[in-house]
């Protein structure tokens, strides 16, 4: 069943097309790659589609209904959460409090509204389950500025998935990790899909990609040039020549 549907999207700024007519879908409970050479405008398509920024043409429907024009906040109140390429996690907070603030704002209509404290029982068993489910657990109390950048970005997707999202989109979530960290986020972004939560994932490391995606979707310089499995990727002419350019 279709989740997402991109259809013909269009962003231009000042005249430069960074995205031209792209369509693709994404379907329920699937893990889908969007890759590309940097400037490929794969980040522009997060923000489009998640209300940073105004479509120049085309549609994005989630679950059957429009979401052009909407503002994040409804965007995510529908059920669309994402992470950055660089990690924003509040510094002075705890890991436990920087969840809990994510979760609240599902509910105030000001951020700053949603770091009140609320932790009535029902409430903080969610928040346990959460740090627990994504291997949180003995950072919990720990302040965000002092932990490494593996654990940074488990917290920037526990409180994506705060949100209670239908819909996750990643953006670059191993860049700057070590193999192993990779390795082990590879693991978390399949237990969330498991979890019944389709994942958008944009990601440079190809390893990564092959791995957990049966279909990816490839842009250069603003349109989709294939799309296909990762066998198909692998040997398409195009994305060939996207990333390594024409010989002679």
């Amino acid at each position: 069943m279709v989740l997402l549907r991109v259809e013909g999207l269009s962003k231009e700024f000042d005249g430069l097309k960074a995205l031209d007519r792209v369509s693709f879908t994404a379907e329920e409970q699937e893990i889908l790659g969007i890759i590309g050479p940097n400037g490929a405008g794969k980040t522009t398509l997060f923000n489009v589609i998640t209300g940073v920024y105004p479509a120049t043409g085309g549609e994005v429907s989630f679950r059957g209904d429009s979401i052009l024009g909407k503002k994040p906040h409804q965007i995510s109140r529908l059920g669309i959460g994402r992470t950055f390429q660089i990690v924003r996690p509040f510094p002075n907070l705890d890991v436990e409090t920087n969840i809990l603030v994510a979760y609240g704002h599902r509910f105030y209509p000001h951020l700053w509204n949603s770091t009140l404290p609320f932790r009535q029982p029902d409430i903080q068993k969610e928040i346990d389950a959460l740090i627990e489910s994504t291997g949180l657990q003995p950072y919990a109390k720990q302040l965000a500025k002092n932990l490494p950048l593996g654990i940074k970005k488990r917290v920037e997707i526990a409180r994506a998935l705060a949100l209670k999202p239908r819909l996750l989109l990643l953006d670059e979530p191993s860049g700057g990790l070590r193999f192993e960290e990779s390795v082990q986020l590879m693991d978390l972004i399949r237990k969330v899909r498991d979890q019944g939560i389709s994942v958008l994932l944009i990601e440079h490391n190809m390893q990564v990609v092959m791995d957990l995606c049966k279909r990816i979707v490839v842009l250069d310089h603003g349109s989709k040039i294939a799309e296909g499995s990762p066998e198909e990727i692998r040997s398409n002419p195009r994305v060939i020549e996207a990333y390594l350019g024409k010989e002679g």
